[in-house]
């Protein structure tokens, strides 16, 4: 297991400077920056001097270099827009971000775990049919319609819950349930595909035969093997809320990174715009890592292989 954690941890490093220049190189690649940060309307000597203001004159490389030296000792520059640092301004927001994900991926988790056994225990009956039918129409509904409407009916014909702000546990409920009710299809599906599969290995058949209750069965014995593509699909699921919850953000009125990002673009605001590009790569790169470890300590055979 140690062997496979370090090859995994390499891979990851490796990974991660693939993607800082990556995140680095995104911003190059769509024009002059110089420009960009002087206006459309600046004159040459505006451009020039913005241009060695930024160190944009240097070799890219150097750029970069000097780049991820930085960012590596917690340094992503300045914000042109606020009067602070992009590191402190991202770790502001981020708490908001990780609470909503977390809470979206737990909701995706309640729907999409009981919802895929039982449409697997009971295939090609309506239970299965209805299961799907939930899942077809949770992927076919847009986040911030689905959010309005969450707004219209708890928030304002009910009044049970705020429809914006940050403050209280409260307040994010409807914002995770927006995000859980999107993730939730394709977990889900994968939960009733594993599931379908394992059923009809001989292993479990055996356990059957032995006269074990059917809730040992299955969740004891079936689900752990069943659960394993779910459990990687969960990392990708959770960055994919990190960096889609701009949307969601910016309905409720939450001030967490995906709402900075929307700022961020809006206003020009690069350095951030760079630091939160690179913040959720690294946390795709790390959520991966985490799923390979628990992959490995479920199935003996993935750290053999």
């Amino acid at each position: 297991m140690l062997r496979f954690a370090l090859r995994r941890l390499l891979l990851a490093l490796v990974v991660g400077i693939a993607v800082s220049a990556i995140a680095f190189m995104l911003l190059r690649i769509s024009g002059d920056l110089a420009i960009a940060l002087a206006g459309e309307d600046a004159s040459p000597a505006d451009v020039e001097r913005i241009r060695e203001q930024y160190g944009l004159n240097r070799p890219v490389i150097v750029q970069y270099g000097e780049w991820l030296w930085n960012a590596v000792r917690g340094d992503l520059g300045r914000s042109l827009f606020y009067p602070e640092s992009v590191a402190n301004l991202i770790m502001t927001r981020l708490p908001v971000t990780l609470t909503l994900s977390a809470m979206g991926l737990v909701i995706a988790l309640l729907i999409a775990l009981p919802l895929g056994i039982i449409a697997a225990l009971k295939r090609n009956t309506w239970i299965d049919r209805a299961a799907l039918g939930i899942a077809v129409m949770g992927q076919a509904m847009p986040n911030f319609w689905f959010g309005l409407l969450m707004i219209f009916l708890f928030g304002l014909a009910l009044g049970w819950l705020p429809v914006s702000g940050s403050e209280t546990i409260w307040h994010f409920i409807m914002p995770a349930v927006t995000l859980g009710w999107f993730s939730a299809p394709v977990l889900m599906r994968l939960t009733r595909g594993g599931m379908v599969e394992v059923m009809t290995s001989d292993y479990i058949r055996t356990a059957h035969a032995k006269g074990l209750p059917v809730r040992v069965v299955v969740l004891k014995h079936a689900l752990r093997n069943a659960i394993i593509p779910v459990v990687a699909l969960c990392s990708v699921q959770f960055g994919n809320m990190l960096s889609g919850s701009v949307v969601t953000e910016t309905v409720f009125a939450l001030q967490g990174i995906g709402y900075l990002a929307w700022e961020a673009i809006s206003r020009r605001d690069f350095p951030v715009v760079q630091g939160i590009l690179l913040l959720v790569a690294l946390f795709y790169v790390v959520l991966t890592l985490i799923a390979d470890l628990l992959n490995a300590w479920l199935d003996p055979r993935i750290r053999r292989g």
